[in-house]
């Protein structure tokens, strides 16, 4: 097979999510997501981070905390980046639009995607520990009529840059 001398679009929208996620503070999980409507233009991008006017700065935000404590774990404050995606295409219409995603969703994060009508999620990576919020979010897409594809199933004979793009975030922001 001959090599392509340019990005294929399923890379190019994978990578504005890997991209998106090297501004996330979140010294565990960075995630990055873009949101491209049915004609290949990007909507919206977000990445897994604080809501407008908190101090992304401040260590109180990013505690590892156990949930029980609500007021002390990140997760009650952290935005997750498929809804900030969402959020940042405000006035824009989403309905039968494709989302990239660095994390397959958690199922928050589906509802809204559902509730918006986004219609595929192309996603890079699962946490493993989450395979049962992984069936209720399949079960919600399926009904919906979402389909779900792991990135590296694609076929994209470029997908090596995206490689590159995790290995170099590994390097910067390490």
């Amino acid at each position: 097979m001959k090599k392509q001398n340019y990005m294929s679009w399923e890379t190019y929208f994978m990578s504005m999510g890997v991209l998106s996620s090297f501004r996330s503070k979140d010294r565990k999980t960075q995630t990055g997501a873009c949101i491209v409507g049915t004609d290949n233009k990007i909507v919206g991008i977000g990445y897994n981070g604080l809501p407008v006017g908190l101090d992304d700065t401040d260590p109180k935000f990013w505690t590892d905390l156990d949930d029980s404590d609500v007021e002390h774990s990140k997760h009650t404050y952290v935005v997750h980046a498929e809804r900030n995606a969402i959020y940042n295409a405000f006035g824009q219409n989403i309905k039968g639009s494709t989302m990239y995603a660095t994390l397959f969703p958690c199922p928050n994060c589906a509802q809204t995607m559902v509730q918006c009508g986004i219609k595929r999620l192309v996603y890079l990576d699962v946490k493993q520990w989450h395979e049962s919020g992984m069936r209720a979010v399949m079960t919600m897409f399926d009904g919906a009529g979402v389909k779900a594809e792991r990135y590296r199933d694609l076929g994209a004979t470029d997908e090596g840059a995206v490689d590159e793009l995790l290995e170099l975030k590994g390097r910067l922001y390490p």
